[in-house]
């Protein structure tokens, strides 16, 4: 088991979504796998989740703020698609990966992210 994994094995479920694996877990469905810029891996990379409804199979949501984006492409980049249309999302702004993140700076965010949630 990695690292990342034992360490989300033991957290809060929402904290468990600051891991790259625990979104990537959530694309099982995603239509576009190989040849394309919006991977599953991409996605996580960069905040997604995958939250597939019976009329919209495409549908991702950042999981800190919350902002729902439905109509991919293969070609669509994610992070630019994540930045265009939610361009105060302060989780693209971190300069480091959460892993790297002291305990002080990521009760910071996670704050942030709570504001999102409420």
């Amino acid at each position: 088991m990695a690292a990342e994994e034992l360490a989300a094995a033991s957290l809060p479920e929402e904290w468990c979504l600051y891991f790259v694996p625990t979104r990537a877990n959530t694309f099982r469905s995603w239509p576009f796998t190989e040849g394309c810029a919006c991977t599953p891996e991409q996605m996580a990379a960069v905040g997604f989740l995958h939250c597939p409804s019976e009329n919209s199979p495409d549908v991702a949501q950042c999981f800190f703020c919350l902002k729902e984006l439905e109509g991919w492409e293969p070609d669509d980049d994610p992070l630019k698609e994540h930045k265009k249309h939610s361009v105060r999302c302060a989780f693209l702004s971190l300069q480091k990966v959460p892993t790297e993140l002291t305990l002080q700076e990521f009760l910071k965010l996670d704050k942030e992210r709570a504001k999102n949630v409420l």
